[in-house]
C-alpha cells in the first residue's frame, strides 16, 4: 500500500488543482516501483495493451507502437517505452493510483508507466489533462511552465511539441518525488539515468465526447422524438429568415433533453464506462456461491476491487424520487441497486480498495443483503479473491 505524504490536500485542491504546478517532495516516502522496465516490457507484448517508443537518434524523432516482435530494435538512442493503463493489469500499479483518491474516482483517468534511458524524453509538450508525476527508480530533471500561446512543432505525425518556454519549476525528482502538473502548462521531462515514472492521468471529457454518447443513450432509448412547434407563427418579409426568438426554441428544445432526468441517468453510465477495464473482467472466471463467499469472509480472505474498476454513485438531489427504496451505483456503465438501508454500508464498500470480515465486523456485523452483491460482484469478475 502506498500512502501521500508531505501534501495538505484542502491546501492543494484550493491553491493548485487545474491553478498552478507543485513540487511534493517524498510525497511517497520509500517507494517502492510496482513494475519493473522487463515487466513492462512483456506487457507490450498483447494486443490489447497500448503502448510506444518514442526515441531521438541522431537528432531524429521517432515513434514505434506496439505490440512489437523485437522491442530492442525500436531502443535507439535515447528512448522511452511509454505503456498506458497499466493500472489496468498491475493490481500494485492500480494501488498506487488509489493514492491520490482525495480527487473523486470518476475524474481519474489510467496511470501511464514509462522508463527511459538516460537523456530520453519526449520532448517539450502540453496536456489536455492534469497528471500527477511520480518519480520511480531514477533521476529525472522536471521544467514546467505557465500557460501561453506557443508555437506547435511535429518533429514526427504521433509526436507535438512546443517551442521554448520559461520554467517556473526546475528541479530534479529522485524516487518518491511527485510533481502536479496541471492541464496546458508546458513541461519537458529529461532523464538523468535509466529511471521509472509514472503519471496519473485525469479524465476531463471534451463536449464533443459527451454530447456524442449522451445522443448515442438518448437514440438508443427513444428520448429524442419530441419535435419543434410553433404555434404563434406570424408573417415576416423574408421567407428565409430565421427569427432570433426561434433560435431561442430551438435551443430550448435541446436545453431540455440535457435539463431532464435522462441527462441524470446517463452521466454515470457515461463516467463509469471503461472499455479496457471491461475487457478484463469479461475473461472466464470462476463463480462462486453466496455461501462460499460468505464462508470465505469468515476464514480471513482479503476481496480486492479489479484493477481499473472505478464504482459511482450519484449524490440524490433535493427533488430526487428514485432514491427513497434503491441505492444504485454503477461499474462499467452498468447500473447495480441494493435496498436503500444498506446504502451506507454500500458506499463504504465500494470506497475502499480491498475488504475482509473486520469490514463487516466495522459495520455492524452480519449483513443479509450484502452477501449476494459481494458474489455478485466477484462472478462479474469486479472484484477478486486474494491474500
Amino acid at each position: 500500500m502506498y500512502r501521500l505524504q508531505n501534501i495538505n490536500t484542502d491546501v492543494f485542491l484550493k491553491e493548485y488543482w487545474q491553478k498552478k504546478p507543485l513540487l511534493i517532495r517524498q510525497g511517497l516516502t520509500d517507494f517502492e516501483d510496482p513494475i519493473d522496465e522487463h515487466e513492462l516490457a512483456g506487457l507490450t507484448e498483447e494486443d490489447s495493451v497500448d503502448s510506444r517508443i518514442v526515441s531521438n537518434h541522431n537528432g531524429k524523432w521517432t515513434v514505434a507502437h506496439g505490440p512489437y516482435d523485437d522491442i530492442n530494435s525500436h531502443c535507439l538512442g535515447q528512448w522511452s517505452l511509454l505503456v498506458q493503463s497499466v493500472d489496468h493489469y498491475v493490481p500494485a500499479a492500480d494501488s498506487l493510483m488509489n493514492t491520490f483518491d482525495f480527487i473523486p474516482v470518476w475524474r481519474m483517468d489510467d496511470l501511464m508507466v514509462s522508463y527511459s534511458n538516460a537523456g530520453a524524453g519526449v520532448g517539450p509538450h502540453l496536456d489536455q489533462y492534469d497528471v500527477f508525476i511520480i518519480q520511480g527508480k531514477g533521476s529525472r530533471r522536471w521544467q514546467v511552465g505557465l500557460p501561453d500561446q506557443y508555437e506547435a512543432v511535429r518533429p514526427h505525425c504521433d509526436l507535438s511539441q512546443i517551442t521554448g518556454f520559461t520554467p517556473v519549476i526546475d528541479e530534479v525528482l529522485n524516487p518518491g518525488d511527485i510533481i502536479y502538473i496541471p492541464a496546458n502548462h508546458p513541461h519537458n521531462g529529461v532523464a538523468l539515468e535509466p529511471c521509472m515514472n509514472y503519471s496519473v492521468g485525469f479524465r476531463a471529457p471534451s463536449q464533443q465526447e459527451m454530447l456524442s454518447s449522451f445522443a448515442d443513450y438518448a437514440i438508443d432509448n427513444n428520448l429524442l422524438s419530441k419535435r419543434f412547434k410553433d404555434r404563434a407563427l406570424s408573417p415576416r418579409k423574408f421567407s428565409g429568415e430565421i427569427k432570433q426568438q426561434e433560435v431561442a426554441q430551438f435551443k430550448a428544445l435541446l436545453a431540455e433533453t440535457l435539463q431532464g432526468e435522462a441527462f441524470e441517468k446517463w452521466l454515470p453510465i457515461f463516467l463509469s464506462d471503461n472499455k479496457k477495464a471491461g475487457d478484463e473482467s469479461n475473461q472466464q472466471i470462476e463463480e462462486f456461491s453466496e455461501q462460499a463467499m460468505m464462508e470465505m469472509l469468515q476464514n480471513g480472505e482479503y476481496f480486492y476491487r479489479a484493477p481499473g474498476i472505478k464504482p459511482l454513485f450519484v449524490e440524490p438531489g433535493n427533488s430526487d424520487k428514485h432514491g427513497e427504496d434503491n441505492f444504485t451505483f454503477y461499474i462499467l456503465g452498468e447500473a447495480y441497486s441494493g435496498p436503500i438501508e444498506s446504502a451506507e454500508l454500500v458506499k463504504n464498500f465500494l470506497s475502499k480498495p480491498f475488504i475482509t470480515e473486520e469490514f463487516l465486523a466495522d459495520h455492524g456485523g452480519q449483513h443479509p443483503e450484502f452477501a449476494p452483491l459481494l458474489t455478485l460482484l466477484v462472478n462479474k469478475g469486479h472484484w477478486y479473491i486474494g491474500e
